[in-house]
């Protein structure tokens, strides 16, 4: 690819601006992935920053592009940096290979290969149109691979369910000093604040929980999002592994009442794949020692977190599988 016209700091910063947009949708356009896009002008101006918000809205190409026309800077675009391939196909929305080329574009950088087939080849058509067409891996940056990872994980979980059939499954694991996951009698947890923020935060983004009938029969937990806020009018899973059929119907209508869609599962792969069929991207997993043994064991998970409480505070650390 020729050198552009925006430096390459430029065009990092305006990647970082389009990871950032959509970043405050993960969760949020299942079964879409969250996309977030920056148009620059020649000298390096920002014009627009958009993300696509929801599964039928405008893919942030799009939005980026509208946002620039309703600015009045529509002649103005020079290069298009955005966090996923832009799309090749008609879907609910056209292509946004053809909104690019319906500007005056002239460069396109892109984070990470849109690895749905149907939706392919976004790369190639702009390329072919004659614009200078770059993945954010080989720009001339010293943060470009740090770039090209934070998009590749925004769609991780729309590569996993499209891949292998099953949601991305983060499963939350919260320690004691002792090593163990059982609250002292009368409570409900032993962790911070600040780590509580972060399992509501975990629970924010998927778009479904999956926890075991004995957890609910010890706990009656009610696994909605509370200390930090919400996705507006996001619908979620509560996937119950109950293989003796043990949650109490009472448990299922406060459930309903929550905004939890509740099913209950007889084995692991059949509540996955089950998942899967809905539509869900990221399914966080909080349940008791036993079932999460079973996760680990079976090696049917992406991301382990584990809080674990020590004598400074909690630590939390995150391995990807």
């Amino acid at each position: 690819m020729t050198a552009p016209l925006p430096s390459p700091d430029q065009i990092a910063t305006g990647f970082q601006l389009a990871l950032d947009a959509a970043d405050r949708f993960v969760g949020a356009t299942a079964p879409n992935p969250p996309v977030g896009c920056a148009l620059l002008a020649a000298d390096g101006t920002v014009l627009a920053v958009a993300a696509h918000e929801a599964a039928g809205q405008p893919h942030a190409e799009a939005a980026a592009l509208a946002a620039c026309r309703a600015a009045g800077r529509q002649g103005d675009i020079h290069t298009v940096v955005v966090t996923l391939e832009p799309c090749n196909h008609y879907g609910r929305t056209p292509p946004c290979t053809e909104a690019i080329l319906a500007s005056p574009a002239k460069a396109v950088w892109y984070g990470a290969g849109d690895p749905n087939p149907t939706a392919t080849g976004g790369a190639a058509r702009l390329a072919a149109a004659g614009l200078a067409i770059g993945p954010i891996a080989d720009l001339a940056h010293a943060d470009a691979a740090a770039l090209h990872a934070r998009a590749a994980r925004l769609i991780a979980p729309f590569v996993t369910r499209l891949m292998r059939g099953h949601p991305w499954l983060t499963i939350k694991q919260a320690l004691d000093a002792d090593g163990s996951m059982i609250p002292p009698p009368g409570a409900k947890t032993f962790t911070s604040d600040a780590s509580l923020a972060l399992a509501h935060d975990l629970r924010r983004r998927a778009d479904a929980v999956i926890t075991g009938s004995g957890t609910i029969l010890a706990d009656a937990p009610l696994l909605t999002v509370r200390r930090v806020e919400d996705l507006s009018r996001k619908p979620r899973r509560l996937a119950i592994l109950d293989r003796r059929g043990r949650t109490p119907a009472a448990y299922l209508d406060a459930a309903r009442a929550r905004g939890f869609a509740p099913s209950l599962h007889g084995d692991i792969p059949g509540l996955l794949a089950d998942l899967a069929a809905d539509s869900v991207l990221e399914a966080l997993v909080e349940c008791g020692p036993t079932l999460l043994a079973a996760f680990l064991e079976a090696g049917l998970w992406d991301e382990h977190v584990i809080i674990r409480q020590g004598a400074d505070g909690d630590v939390v650390t995150r391995a990807l599988a």
